[in-house]
């Protein structure tokens, strides 16, 4: 991914290099693209657009990560504001079977983890596009939304960013910035494995 990003600066220079990351992190959640492409709408771009900051010195990693924040932040309040406004037949339009599915099992993971579900989705691909707009047809307040999606958006977001940024640029820290966004994509891999399995327990005590 970064050697993608670094051949794509190339060709278009830092301002739409900025445009275009942070255009892809808000429609990721905005626009529904990250249901059909997470792979650059989510952890490995930010994570690359951050190694080829730090090894660029056209390009500004506080420049880079607050937008990315930014760009995070807005992309999920749309999808909020569009499930408040447009109701359940919004997610009901959004695609085929296999979108459906992704839809229920978010629908799952907010009734169980409520405000954290908000902040732990944006650790889970298809989390991340679902639980905005269903935060907004359960009627969730819309400052408690906005306090979790902070919360998401900067230990997401910019979190990954800036570890991509040191791994590129000081040798002596890039061990760890590495094993820290290892634990990153780990903790993703767990919430997901941790709503599925909560999710079973649930069923297994629903009356038949």
């Amino acid at each position: 991914m970064a050697h993608d990003l670094a051949d794509f600066l190339g060709d278009v220079g830092p301002l739409v290099f900025y445009l275009a990351v942070w255009g892809l992190v808000f429609a990721g959640t905005a626009l529904f693209v990250g249901v059909f492409i997470p792979f650059i709408t989510g952890d490995s771009l930010l994570f690359g657009a951050g190694i080829l900051t730090g090894t660029n010195p056209e390009l500004s990693i506080w420049v880079l990560a607050i937008g990315v924040g930014v760009a995070a932040v807005l992309g999920d309040q749309v999808g909020f504001w569009l499930g408040r406004r447009l109701g359940r037949p919004y997610l009901t339009r959004r695609g085929g079977r296999w979108v459906q599915a992704g839809v229920k099992r978010a629908e799952r993971f907010y009734e169980l983890f409520g405000w954290w579900s908000v902040v732990i989705s944006r650790y889970i691909p298809w989390g991340r596009v679902f639980i905005p707009p269903i935060a907004g047809i359960s009627a969730m307040s819309y400052w408690r939304f906005l306090s979790a999606n902070i919360v998401g958006a900067l230990s997401w977001g910019v979190l990954i960013t800036v570890i991509g940024y040191f791994a590129a640029v000081d040798p002596s820290v890039r061990p760890v910035a590495y094993i820290v966004a290892g634990v990153v994509i780990l903790a993703s891999l767990v919430a997901g494995i941790r709503a599925w399995v909560l999710d079973r327990r649930a069923r297994r005590t629903l009356p038949e």
